[in-house]
């Protein structure tokens, strides 16, 4: 089986340090803030006494977390001996920590050995199991492609969220659509259309083309499938492999999508064996030609980053908007 390769030719997320283990658990140096994309300080001050007072235990000892660009991330070490993680923003989004929590919850539905259980969140803060990361075994790619077929096929009641909840740091919305076509232009292509016109992210060329393609999704002969359970930011930061060499899936941007979209998504950056992509297909095949469609999946993450970090992301949007013109 083929695979497309990598449209953006990079091998990492820009903003992120190189490692998985770098990337979401390292330990920081500085105890008492850490400072926010912005420059606004968030105090792990705070955080400790919201956490002490969802959990109703007392936090004996707190660490900084490196990575992120979003949140402030912490791990914490309970009075009762458990150890939790645990992150904070210092002015979120209505319903930011919520939504992520909600759709941990949803995934833990299905693939309840894949996912951190929540132990707590508010307004401002989220708390979830510990994970202690170690490296993945021969087989640890392909248990991820079983997990991943199972977590699709428990389905969604409909493509989006029936909550509405906007997801990801661009707030994309995910109103409830029967179709995909629908959902793929009016949550995700023609919003981030809109944003890239606002924010001069994206060439006036490249939003008439996002704009287009959105009006003609139905002529593409995408497989009509029903909507799949998706994680929705499925890059390899978003995977973990515990000490066992188990999977864990973190930091969703969850709604009901087409399938292919989380494969694309791991294509995207890199991180995920051939062994994992072909267990999936075997668990739960996918039809002819989805290899060509990725780059129509790729569109929206890709035009997301070209808004948010510019650089040569716009020039891999351009470059999937040519490769979909082919299909």
């Amino acid at each position: 089986m083929a695979f497309f390769v990598c449209v953006t030719e990079m091998s990492a997320r820009p903003n992120f340090p190189a490692t998985q283990t770098e990337c979401r658990w390292a330990i920081g140096t500085v105890l008492g803030e850490v400072v926010c994309d912005d420059g606004v300080m968030s105090s792990g001050a705070e955080l400790v006494d919201s956490v002490e007072g969802a959990l109703d235990v007392g936090v004996a000892a707190r660490r900084p977390l490196s990575g992120g660009d979003v949140a402030a991330s912490f791990r914490l070490e309970l009075s009762d001996g458990r150890t939790v993680f645990a992150k904070t923003h210092h002015a979120p989004r209505p319903h930011f920590f919520e939504t992520e929590a909600a759709g941990l919850a949803w995934l833990r539905q299905a693939v309840p050995e894949t996912i951190p259980e929540v132990l707590a969140v508010g307004d401002g803060f989220l708390v979830l199991s510990w994970i202690d990361e170690g490296r993945p075994g021969p087989d640890t790619d392909a248990q991820l492609g079983r997990l991943l077929a199972t977590l699709h096929r428990s389905g969604a009641p409909c493509f989006g969220r029936q909550d509405r909840r906007t997801t990801g740091s661009r707030g994309l919305p995910n109103d409830t659509f029967d179709t995909w076509a629908e959902a793929y232009a009016a949550n995700r292509l023609l919003p981030l259309a809109r944003l890239g016109a606002d924010t001069g992210g994206l060439h006036d060329s490249t939003v008439r083309r996002l704009e287009g393609l959105a009006g003609r999704l139905d002529e593409l002969e995408v497989p009509i499938e029903p909507p799949a359970r998706l994680h929705g930011d499925l890059w390899a930061g978003n995977r973990l492999v515990d000490v066992d060499g188990r999977n864990w899936l973190i930091d969703p941007a969850a709604h009901g999508g087409h399938r292919e979209f989380d494969l694309a998504m791991m294509l995207l950056f890199g991180g995920f064996s051939q062994m994992c992509f072909r267990a999936y297909d075997e668990q739960s095949p996918l039809a002819a030609g989805w290899e060509q469609r990725v780059p129509l999946h790729q569109l929206a993450p890709l035009a997301v980053h070209a808004i948010k970090f510019g650089g040569s992301y716009e020039a891999a949007t351009v470059r999937a908007l040519d490769a979909v013109d082919e299909l």
